[in-house]
């Protein structure tokens, strides 16, 4: 048997998707009611639960909720239809009003904008005016004999208009016109209330079975994702619930305020198209403007209804909604774009405003599922790449302003410590990889060395230059210790000294970054003493060996002096080549900026309360 027979088939990820592109869209009169009860549900269930925490049993608790719900909808819909009736039966005595505003902004009669309008309309009329071709034929001026006794063209008859004429309307019929366009609606109400009450009843079993079916033993794994799930879109409906009907109420009042026709009509839409991203709020304004313009005799109250409801808005969707919210979807600002266009597509309105939900469970299946993982990736707003990743990413593009501009921002929302340790280490690391595999070009590696080297220059406390051979650093008038960081191969673990430098001159403790070329010169010219301290700056991976045999020759030049060897972005690493390092060579190893600093402090502390030295300056 051939290795492509013994392959099983599988179905291309493209094919996946279609086929579950048309069973979304063509069983979408299922789906739909579906996918709105389990919205609903998600919604109800914390009121549900709070009656069953009285102890009153589920079924009752149920109907309680679903009645008090259901009778709130009919209160809110009574009064919404009685308003909109009423608007529709006033609309013609608004027609001269509206007219006069027509005129207003056409301008006044040879202006401009007139002029151009009354240009329009008759390019128009121009256009759509009968072909020549049904124009009678023309006589030659010299006719022939025969032409001029033959008879005369007919002439064409304009056809005779037929109309048709229906009887008027029964009872019956009159109820029967009435009523169609309300009965999808009223069905899909009813079905989406039907499946509500039984997810709310059943939803243990519901659970149950759906963990039987993806399977047992991804058991942690689905559990994990339904109580993320559940949890965030459970909060995201309810917090978007209460924030849209405090909108509602607000806009209602000012509407009722100012004076408008139907202030709950206005308020009411406007709060529910909220519900729907972008689009809702865009259309939720332009309603009770368009009122105000067609009831007011002026335009000073249709601006005050588009301030107050830009007012209104602007406050809750940029300062009420990100505090009570909290914990937001997960979905990026462009992902809940492109997925209400997606279901607005298939499911039409509805699936506008189910968009956000159905996107955030998307979102928290690629989370929890490997296969799935592509969701989260293309739907999320989480980061994708690390920090030392978007750094060494935009080092490698060699952008200089984006790459300073990254580290600006991650500078601003932690410290230098931890900027150096998560960071930046890390992307030096990087760096060191790719130039010992040959994949990092010079050019990059200079560029990268110099963004770096002009962060050191920006983040230090004081000017990092060394001191003239045959002088010392400068001594602390405290605490006698000295700092003296030396690079263990490259310019790399330069760098990294010279960060070493910068939090411990942070620290209070003297110190002093040593050059690559000619480091090993300067430190026997600083002639370290017993109190002084001498850091071994390595950065792996390849820097581990260099740093071992720099520190063995320091041990045995300078048998009384502290030698700590920084071994940057090994702590997940084994503990036992560090064991072995420390014992071998009587050498303090850290694995972090931050350990190299506290090791220093520990060690000037327990110096200090030594005999005391005289203190000499550069």
């Amino acid at each position: 048997m051939s290795s492509n027979e013994s392959r099983p088939y599988s179905t291309p990820p493209v094919a996946v998707c279609l086929l579950v592109m048309a069973a979304l869209y063509f069983a979408r009169q299922i789906l739909i009611p579906l996918a709105i009860a389990v919205l609903l549900a998600f919604l109800l269930t914390p009121a549900v639960r709070r009656l069953e925490s009285f102890r009153l049993p589920r079924v009752p608790s149920v109907i309680v909720v679903a009645a008090f719900s259901l009778a709130a909808v009919a209160m809110v819909g009574w009064t919404v239809t009685s308003q909109l009736i009423q608007v529709i039966t006033e609309l013609p005595n608004y027609k001269t009003n509206i007219q006069h505003k027509i005129d207003t902004v056409r301008g006044r009669s040879g202006g401009t904008l007139a002029r151009a309008t009354e240009s329009m309309e008759e390019l128009s009329k121009e256009l759509s005016s009968p072909s020549h071709k049904d124009a009678p034929p023309v006589l030659p001026r010299n006719p022939a004999r025969s032409q001029k006794d033959a008879p005369p063209p007919p002439t064409p008859r304009e056809p005779v208009p037929v109309e048709l004429v229906e009887p008027p309307p029964n009872a019956l019929q009159s109820i029967r016109d009435l009523l169609t366009p309300l009965v999808a609606p009223l069905e899909t109400a009813g079905i989406v209330t039907v499946f509500t009450i039984v997810i709310l009843i059943r939803r243990e079993d519901l659970r149950n079975r759906l963990l039987r079916l993806i399977g047992v033993d991804q058991l942690t794994l689905v559990t994990k994702a339904f109580d993320d799930a559940s949890t965030r879109i459970s909060s995201y409906l309810r917090m978007q619930f209460l924030v849209n009907a405090s909108f509602a109420a607000l806009l209602t009042t000012g509407l009722y305020v100012v004076g408008l026709p139907a202030a709950a009509l206005w308020g009411v839409l406007a709060g529910m198209l909220r519900f729907a991203p972008y689009v809702g709020p865009i259309a939720g304004g332009a309603l009770p403007v368009l009122m105000a313009i067609a009831v007011a005799p002026g335009w000073q109250t249709p601006l005050i209804v588009l301030a107050l409801f830009l007012v209104i808005e602007l406050t809750t969707g940029y300062a009420i909604e990100p505090w009570l919210y909290g914990a937001h979807t997960g979905i990026s600002s462009l992902a809940i774009l492109v997925s209400a266009t997606f279901w607005t597509a298939l499911w039409g309105p509805i699936g506008l405003v189910v968009s956000t939900p159905l996107t955030t469970c998307l979102v928290v299946l690629g989370r929890h599922v490997p296969r799935l993982e592509f969701l989260h990736v293309l739907l999320g707003d989480e980061p994708v790449l690390s920090d030392d990743l978007q750094l060494y990413q935009r080092l490698l593009a060699a952008d200089r302003q984006e790459a300073q501009a990254t580290i600006d921002r991650f500078a601003a929302e932690m410290p230098p410590v931890h900027l150096y340790d998560s960071v930046i280490v890390p992307a030096l690391a990087r760096a060191e990889e790719d130039r010992h595999r040959g994949a990092l070009e010079e050019n990059h590696e200079r560029f990268i060395a110099q963004v770096i080297t002009e962060l050191i220059e920006k983040l230090s406390p004081i000017p990092r230059v060394p001191p003239a051979p045959g002088k010392q650093a400068a001594r602390n008038a405290t605490y006698p210790t000295r700092a003296m960081c030396i690079p263990a191969a490259d310019k790399a673990d330069e760098l990294a000294a010279a960060m070493l430098g910068n939090l411990l001159q942070s620290a209070d403790v003297p110190a002093v970054s040593l050059p690559l070329e000619g480091g090993r010169e300067t430190l026997e010219s600083l002639n370290p003493e017993a109190g002084d301290i001498i850091c071994i700056s390595a950065l792996p991976p390849f820097a581990l060996l260099s740093a071992r045999s720099l520190a063995r020759q320091l041990r045995e030049s300078h048998p009384g002096v502290p030698i700590i060897v920084g071994l940057w972005g090994t702590a997940e690493e084994s503990a036992e080549y560090r064991d072995r390092l420390r014992k071998a060579l009587d050498v303090e190893v850290a694995t972090s900026l931050a350990e190299a600093v506290a090791t220093v402090t520990q060690i000037r502390d327990r110096a200090h309360h030594g005999p005391d030295r005289t203190l000499v300056g550069t």
